[in-house]
């Protein structure tokens, strides 16, 4: 399986608060063909879009707080401009404590969910690892899943693995909903820096093979931290996922 590769662009986002539109020509320059929105750092959507679409990049995503009825209008219009239809938001451990919980949280993603399905995008949440932990004997995150039945998963297998769940296993049940993968890797250990995707602990070519082709879209690479130079860490891990045919890039 070979998908197109992006990049969350919170991984290099000191470097997009420096110079934002010159990080982007960097990150083509390299051959990624998608970014991932981690908010745009002062620039308008028009702006935006139109610095996009002269580096040849695609939008296969963006990271946005949780839509509302009162929000979800402006939220939409915006990603329409970036040319993006899939919006991710992520929630904190205190939101999975208990089943109550799990399943408040639950409620909150399904009418996001809804609010932007009516309005012809889709809705996803992005993981940690406090969502593979065991509350009353379940995941949390199978609680969350069955709960929301609109909600997609833009899965983070690094943190997957951290909170002690197979990756491969999470990827294969829930398959049908996952368009997006977070490739991150990294040695599994608490409060060591990621590594470059290929260097780490993480199975990654098993989780990307057991992902159903017919719906997975993206290949996203996100890197929280990095113990090497962040930027020489994107290269690497472009490099390792389009030498090994997992993701296809423009290089």
């Amino acid at each position: 399986m070979s998908k197109p590769i992006s990049i969350q662009l919170y991984t290099v986002r000191d470097l997009c608060a420096q110079d934002f539109f010159g990080t982007l020509e960097e990150i083509a320059k390299i051959g990624y063909i998608g970014v991932e929105f981690a908010g745009l750092h002062g620039k308008s959507p028009q702006d935006v879009a139109a610095k996009v679409k002269s580096l040849g990049l695609k939008v296969s995503s963006s990271h946005v707080g949780l839509p509302t009825s009162e929000t979800v209008n402006q939220m939409v219009d915006i990603e329409k401009v970036l040319g993006n239809n899939l919006l991710i938001t992520g929630f904190g451990p205190d939101d999975f404590k208990t089943v109550e919980l799990c399943k408040r949280s639950a409620a909150q993603f399904q009418e996001a969910a809804q609010l932007v399905k009516e309005r012809g995008l889709r809705f996803g949440v992005h993981n940690h690892w406090w969502e593979f932990h065991k509350v009353d004997g379940r995941l949390a995150y199978d609680i969350l899943m069955e709960e929301a039945p609109d909600l997609h998963s833009e899965l983070d297998i690094y943190w997957v693995a951290f909170g002690g769940a197979d990756p491969v296993d999470i990827v294969r049940r829930y398959k049908s909903r996952i368009p997006v993968l977070h490739v991150k890797d990294g040695p599994l250990e608490p409060d060591k820096p990621h590594t470059a995707v290929g260097k780490g602990k993480v199975p990654v070519p098993a989780v990307i093979n057991a992902a159903d082709p017919s719906v997975l879209e993206w290949l996203i690479v996100e890197l929280d931290s990095c113990g090497t130079d962040m930027m020489e860490a994107v290269r690497d891990s472009y490099t390792y996922l389009t030498s090994t045919g997992l993701a296809s890039g423009r290089i």
